[in-house]
């Protein structure tokens, strides 16, 4: 039996999640965690919330989906967060009975297509493989080899990418002598790449402006406001490029949300510059480690490999249009 969420499935689905899904790599979870990352989601959407019951109303499967128009694809795209099975009754008729549920109700609210990718607002942290419990907070689609990823291409599901979870210990980094002489290099050309300081650098938005990214644009400004340390390519006392924010999370963890050149200021290394001075500026305010995921084919998979980062965990980008 398929039911929609009720707050009494609370106990059952986190006893699930904690005996099924920490198999492939996510976090084990509190009824208070659970409740945060779900329930308290603005996306949350008990439609699309199903639990799936055995005897005696014990909860076997747990699935979640949700949508939203302001969503990147939201207008065409239900995500899926996860599906989550017993393993007892896990086979393909339970699966089915699944994802036929959620992409009923992304139907019923017009989407024409099921995505299971980085955009989704639920971001589900799993646990990095061989470590003393250090986490990344986002897992960017399905697990690669998972029970879940083999039943979605056995059902229509395409891959369209796959990203890599990457992860280095920063008592590991160190700033290579080829990355120096690319500073020296850069310093030559007119370019110092610095933290940010507003009463000196400039341009900031605008630089922002030119990368083309709503999120960059809002969050990067305000980080700086708080006075959270950014660092910056500046040219002639403008800004050209940044890296950051640059957060030590309670866990442990270096947390940025990006790194970006403006189109005219391509071509310096200032890319490689960045996340190399970032990486150190992190490592010299007490940070234990870095995660951080990208595509398979990314040319920036060769300078976090070149900065002693290590894929530890495969996930596949995956789609099926109604």
């Amino acid at each position: 039996m398929i039911a929609t969420w009720d707050d009494r499935f609370i106990a059952g689905t986190v006893e699930l999640w904690n005996k099924e899904a920490v198999k492939d790599g996510y976090k084990r979870l509190t009824e208070a965690g659970f409740a945060d990352l779900f329930l308290s989601n603005p996306y949350f959407d008990r439609e699309a919330t199903l639990v799936m019951l055995g005897e005696e109303g014990r909860v076997q499967g747990f699935a979640c989906g949700c949508t939203g128009d302001d969503l990147p694809l939201g207008k065409e795209a239900g995500y899926i967060t996860c599906i989550v099975i017993n393993e007892a009754v896990r086979n393909d008729a339970s699966f089915r009975s699944m994802i036929d549920a959620l992409e009923s109700r992304f139907q019923q609210l017009g989407k024409k297509q099921a995505d299971c990718l980085f955009f989704n607002p639920m971001r589900l942290p799993w646990v990095i493989p061989g470590t003393a419990g250090h986490e990344h907070n986002n897992a960017p689609g399905v697990p690669e080899g998972s029970a879940l990823h083999k039943f979605l291409l056995n059902y229509g599901y395409v891959e369209r990418a796959q990203e890599c979870g990457m992860y280095m210990p920063l008592a590991e980094f160190r700033i290579s002598e080829e990355i120096r002489a690319k500073e020296s290099k850069a310093e030559g050309e007119g370019y110092q790449v610095e933290p940010l300081d507003l009463s000196k650098h400039g341009g900031l938005e605008e630089m922002l402006d030119g990368l083309d990214n709503p999120l960059w644009r809002e969050q990067i400004p305000r980080y700086a406001a708080q006075g959270i340390p950014v660092m910056i390519a500046a040219n002639q006392g403008d800004a050209a490029g940044f890296a950051g924010p640059i957060l030590r999370e309670p866990s442990g963890r270096a947390f940025f949300i990006g790194i970006g050149v403006h189109p005219k200021h391509e071509g310096h290394g200032l890319g490689s510059l960045l996340f190399f001075k970032m990486c150190e500026a992190f490592q010299q305010i007490g940070a234990d480690y870095m995660s951080l995921f990208t595509g398979i084919n990314n040319p920036a998979k060769r300078i976090y490999e070149k900065a002693g980062f290590q894929t530890v965990k495969r996930f596949a980008i995956m789609r099926r249009e109604f």
